[in-house]
């Protein structure tokens, strides 16, 4: 189905904001016309528009964690622990 695609679009946020209500979706698409495919049942189209109206996604990058930025360059945090204890 198709919807308007909020301003602040993050798939991924919006995909685990329609789980949180019980509807299953694996992905979001805009298309080519700038409206947003969610592929929903009938039934659930209205309880969708309104997730969808209410999204307001992040586009920012979270920052990341120290075992994240420590796995950028090859070191595990338990190596790092293990490092500074020698």
């Amino acid at each position: 189905m198709l919807f308007t695609k909020p301003t602040n679009l993050n798939g991924a946020e919006l995909i685990a904001e329609l789980a949180a209500q019980g509807i299953t979706v694996n992905r979001v698409t805009i298309e080519g016309n700038g409206q947003l495919s969610v592929p929903v049942d009938a039934k659930d189209e209205a309880k969708v528009a309104a997730i969808i109206a209410a999204h307001n996604g992040t586009t920012v990058a979270p920052e990341p964690t120290i075992a994240e930025k420590l796995a950028s360059v090859g070191l595990s945090l338990e190596e790092l622990k293990t490092a500074l204890l020698a």
